[in-house]
């Protein structure tokens, strides 16, 4: 049986299964999946993702409820082929008259599903260093045993697939790669794409170049299969991405290494990816072309689908449904997933719950100023090779989005950039860390610095966000979410540290050091306390880690690690726990509570936390 007929024979079984009017809605919608996935056939093997993506067996599985995460389920190997294990399940259906039981179901995923996890092999990176020269720049004692302990956290994060992936790739939800990777950690035990570039440049600073040039060449290899790169290394994720940092990787992977010829050996994919998102995530606002986050699928995430009919419950008709699911997953392309910056209610402001989530009608700060930067390392790369039209041809296309961010989503009022409402025609006045986005990437008239400096330092004063003891939290608006008050994130923070410093006026530099040497000092409170790194923190503890949101907080934590590091080696001649704030005890006691035990309780901690 071909792919395609697998995929036919799927949209049958589910007319068994539902109504005319669903079953039309549901023909329609796995169509559209399907002549997606035809298009990679080529390319890549999506046989799996009838299992693990959309179709009956999942439905029914996910809302038997019968695990505490909705991921876990969808991490499972099958043990037969996808085209056995449906006809299986329409025998199975067919015996219980299609109303079976829990235990019943779960008896039939025991019998043909394996546990999750059992595609990757536990790896130690090959050019682990013990003692990086990073841990030479810190002379804090405490501190430096902290950044050993990190350096320590590589070699329990590192994932291998195994051999059979790439022989049988079919009986798994995981996408093959041929180099090893480092994982986030906690129920994030694949690769992720945005993750990932905070994790390399914490790689790069702790001298494990190959091993960051591995995960960079996955993602070039990602692209050149499949077309982009999915949100992470999961075919259920294959119709969306993440914010695009390829390049960006690619560039950090060249200062270190001063390897030009890898750059512009990369320079295809480079230019695809950014025409892959320029191609299919464009929305026109104020006359200007910009990009908003889209989701090409049909259906809810199959990582959080209980989660996702259950919140479209209180929409009446298919239609809107579907526009929910398509919603939730834009979010999740994003990064943010989820937070009340994608809530649009009748009123046009951000109040309401997930079922306001408006993502594709907004058009997001910081997706376009990456983009904006993307251009300009493409035009950096041709440069390099000699290639003056290319050059001259992204140095353009920069100018361009640069003139429409300036148009369109910066605002006076307001002093710094805001996120635009489609459906209102109005710029979205709420603060959300992505606002000071377009500092990191420099995606303004750098003429205009001591201007915007001014600009931007009375809006931070404006919001108080000099006033939290553990970060600068993501929005100022308490929802339950995890990507909104308190919560506090690593990446999010780098950005608006990095942004400031790039600024050049003293006001700004000074800002973002007591910034970046805050949340150096609360992570280490809170590792001192728990030997752990989180996912999240929280704005109103030092030293405290963040919740809300889906799923419980994780640890590892990929990106955390990654960006504490490079901000051991930016500020360790400086920084002193001495300072510690938040009536935190003396952070000396580490030496003595841990001594020389330190590096293995935290890789036997890592190791239980990650599985």
């Amino acid at each position: 049986m071909t792919k395609l007929n697998v995929l036919y024979a799927t949209i049958l079984c589910c007319l068994a299964l539902l109504s005319q009017v669903r079953a039309r809605t549901l023909i329609e919608n796995i169509t559209e999946s399907a002549n997606s996935i035809v298009k990679n056939i080529d390319t890549y093997d999506f046989s799996s993702c009838q299992i693990y993506c959309y179709g009956p067996l999942l439905h029914t599985v996910q809302m038997a409820k019968l695990f505490p995460d909705s991921k876990t389920f969808v991490d499972m190997k099958l043990k037969a082929s996808p085209e056995t294990t449906l006809e299986d399940f329409d025998a199975f259906m067919a015996s219980k008259n299609n109303t079976p039981t829990r235990d019943e179901i779960r008896e039939f995923v025991d019998a043909h599903f394996g546990e999750k996890g059992t595609e990757l092999d536990v790896w130690t990176p090959t050019d682990w260093v013990e003692r990086p020269g990073f841990l030479d720049l810190v002379h804090d004692p405490d501190l430096r045993q902290w950044g050993m302990d990190l350096n320590n956290i590589w070699r329990e994060l590192g994932r291998k697939m195994k051999e059979d992936v790439q022989k049988n790739p079919q009986y798994y939800s995981i996408i093959p790669v041929p180099n090893p990777v480092i994982v986030p950690g906690g129920r994030f035990i694949e690769f992720y794409y945005w993750d990932s570039y905070w994790i390399i440049r914490g790689l790069l600073h702790s001298e494990m170049t190959n091993t960051a040039r591995g995960m960079i060449e996955n993602f070039l290899n990602m692209v050149q299969r499949i077309g982009f790169i999915p949100n992470g290394g999961r075919v259920y994720y294959w119709g969306r991405s993440q914010p695009p940092l390829l390049t960006a990787m690619v560039k950090s992977y060249v200062d270190f290494t001063k390897d030009d010829l890898f750059a512009i050996n990369a320079l295809d994919v480079l230019e695809h990816e950014f025409e892959y998102f320029i191609n299919n995530h464009t929305v026109q606002a104020k006359g200007h072309n910009l990009v908003a986050y889209r989701d090409s699928s049909s259906g809810p995430r199959p990582e959080s689908y209980s989660e996702d009919v259950e919140t479209s419950e209180s929409f009446d008709t298919e239609a809107a449904k579907e526009d929910h699911y398509s919603e939730l997953k834009s979010a999740a392309e994003s990064g943010m997933d989820f937070s009340s910056r994608w809530y649009i209610n009748e009123d046009g402001t951000n109040v309401g719950n997930l079922t306001n989530a408006k993502t594709r009608s907004i058009v997001p700060v910081e997706l376009n100023a990456i983009l904006y930067w993307n251009a300009k390392m493409i035009a950096e790369f041709h440069s390099k090779a000699g290639n003056v039209e290319k050059m001259t041809e992204y140095e353009t296309k920069a100018q361009k989005i640069k003139e429409a961010i300036q148009a369109v989503l910066w605002n006076e009022e307001a002093g710094c950039w805001l996120d635009y409402d489609l459906i209102n025609d109005k710029p979205r006045n709420y603060y959300v860390s992505s606002n000071l986005s377009p500092l990191w990437v420099k995606a303004y008239n750098i003429s205009d610095s001591e201007k915007i400096s001014a600009s931007v330092l009375k809006y931070i004063e404006n919001n108080k966000l000099d006033t939290f003891p553990g970060g600068v939290p993501n929005t100022l608006y308490q929802t339950g979410e995890q990507w909104d008050f308190p919560n506090v994130w690593a990446p999010m923070q780098y950005i608006l540290v990095e942004g400031l410093d790039n600024l050049g006026t003293p006001e700004a530099k000074e800002l973002s050091q007591r910034w970046g040497q805050r949340w150096v000092k609360s992570n280490f409170e809170a590792y001192r306390e728990t030997l752990a790194m989180f996912e999240k923190y929280d704005a109103e503890k030092f030293g405290g880690h963040g919740g809300g949101g889906e799923y419980g907080v994780q640890t590892g934590f990929g990106w955390t690690n990654g960006v504490i590091i490079e901000w051991l080696a930016k500020y360790g001649r400086q920084i002193s726990l001495s300072g510690n704030t938040g009536g935190a005890a003396p952070s000396s006691r580490i030496i003595s509570l841990l001594g020389v035990t330190a590096v293995a309780l935290v890789g036997a901690l890592a190791g239980r936390f990650i599985w």
